[in-house]
């Protein structure tokens, strides 16, 4: 918990922040007639509502209404495909070619707080852009939400698009290249809450697989809150707020930092459900999720600065399936981190927390970092390509460890819970005992300025984040 004097201060430093000048205009269609909202049958078991195209028949590009299990969907240049060439989960994704549409004619669920959207690229066809534009008035006017997305593989992957609360939304999904390329859609999803699905739901529906992979709806039900802990700064998802921008992936969520080109923190749950065995990807890329105008980290952005791309929510974390491996190399999930501390340090802290959750725990972790400048290969840098990805002085990392089961909050107020808070020099010159680098959550708090594990009463708060561990570490 942080003290009062330290959260107005910190505060007060976010209001200096020159405010971004880009601002979206809102785009006037047709009126549509309010629909009723989403059958409850499209419901998976916690509550969130999944549009899987299993439903539908439409054959053919010709503009037209789709009745599916959710409502009705209007498709311009866009069908139902079947083949073996759609990528897709289950026997059906939709498909749109040149400017193509996808648009709901009906209202999702007012407690939508997150919409994912799965995309690939049609057979072998080359790459897509397609954005997300959302209605809050019934359908009489959309305006984009988040950045374009270019899909590029043939392998479906998930884009995350957070949603202010409030009114009911519905959406409408453009294709805007204009290309011979095609795409599929599938798997979209109304995500309640924080970004995790609701529960309460009463309906079992059928779970589809992909081959070799657990049941979708079993994965959902299994991945807890990746923000459980709080929202340790503040962050949302206003373009003004540019160094601390909430971005909300189902791997993990994060606060960015535009300025510096880095995460100021992100937050994740690991259990054995985000445990398989999918290979590492190692397709370090820009994130397609950030605003537009905004400068896009790239791989080329640490080559030959002598500092390792140090991941934050780590590849091992996330081998459920290849997406969620592949989320972690997102260019917004990494810090310039000197190369014995990203090998050897953070690596060893790493794999010993995934040995506890081999043990049968289950560990909320948040990972951060501050200052400037940093000592890799090439001795100390303050900043990396040009300018424009800041080199952080310490890199810090939060865990809370308890046993597997149910109501996590409550067993972690109960006092079931482990902390363990540690605090690095980014600098290659550092000890590979982790454990040596062990302090309180006050002690980063303090460093930091942020509120951690808000979440939590703060009489909780008081007594856990003052702890130091001290435990033997094997």
């Amino acid at each position: 918990m942080r003290p009062v004097s330290s959260l107005l201060l910190y505060g007060l430093l976010l209001s200096l922040t020159p405010l971004a000048c880009s601002q979206q205009q809102p785009e006037t269609t047709s009126t549509v007639a309010t629909a009723p909202p989403m059958p409850t049958q499209a419901q998976t078991s916690t509550g969130s509502v999944v549009e899987t195209f299993e439903t539908g028949s439409k054959g053919a590009y010709t503009e037209a209404d789709e009745t599916l299990a959710t409502g009705t969907w209007h498709f311009t240049d866009a069908l139902i495909g079947s083949s073996p060439t759609d990528h897709k989960n289950g026997s059906h994704a939709a498909r749109l070619r040149g400017k193509g549409r996808l648009r709901m004619n009906f209202n999702a669920p007012s407690s939508t707080r997150q919409i994912r959207v799965s995309a690939a690229a049609f057979g072998d066809d080359q790459a897509s852009t397609w954005e997300l534009w959302i209605s809050q008035d019934g359908g009489r006017r959309y305006v984009r939400t988040g950045a374009p997305v270019r899909t590029t593989s043939p392998r479906l992957s998930v884009s995350s698009f957070p949603v202010s609360g409030g009114n009911s939304v519905r959406l409408e999904i453009r294709k805007t290249d204009g290309s011979s390329s095609r795409l599929n859609v599938d798997d979209i999803e109304f995500v309640g809450g924080t970004g995790v699905a609701t529960t309460g739901s009463t309906t079992s529906p059928t779970l589809r697989t992909t081959a070799g992979n657990p049941p979708i709806a079993a994965i959902v039900t299994s991945r807890e809150d990746n923000l459980a802990l709080g929202n340790p700064s503040g962050a949302t998802s206003s373009l003004d707020n540019f160094s601390n921008y909430l971005m909300v992936k189902p791997q993990y969520t994060l606060s960015y930092n535009r300025d510096r080109g880095t995460p100021n923190w992100v937050s994740w749950h690991l259990n054995r459900a985000w445990m398989g065995s999918a290979p590492r990807q190692d397709d370090f890329r820009p994130d397609p999720a950030l605003p537009r105008g905004w400068y896009s980290v790239t791989p080329h952005s640490y080559a030959g600065s002598g500092f390792d791309k140090g991941h934050n929510c780590p590849s091992a974390d996330r081998t459920t399936d290849l997406d969620d491996n592949s989320a972690t190399f997102l260019m917004t999930n990494m810090i310039p981190q000197a190369p014995n501390n990203n090998q050897r340090t953070w690596s060893s802290l790493e794999e010993y927390g995934r040995s506890l959750v081999n043990q049968g725990y289950e560990i909320y972790v948040i990972m951060g970092n501050y200052g400037k400048g940093g000592t890799g290969l090439n001795g100390r840098a303050v900043t990396l390509d040009e300018g424009r990805v800041t080199v952080p002085a310490r890199v810090w990392k939060v865990l809370v460890i308890i046993p597997e089961g149910a109501d996590d909050l409550q067993r972690i107020a109960a006092g079931q819970a482990r902390i363990l808070a540690v605090d690095t020099p980014n600098d290659n010159s550092i000890d590979p005992d982790w454990s040596r680098y062990r302090v309180s959550v006050d002690a980063i708090e303090d460093a930091t300025g942020l509120d951690l594990l808000s979440a939590l009463p703060v009489e909780v708060q008081d007594r856990l984040e003052a702890t130091v561990d001290s435990r033997m570490v094997r």
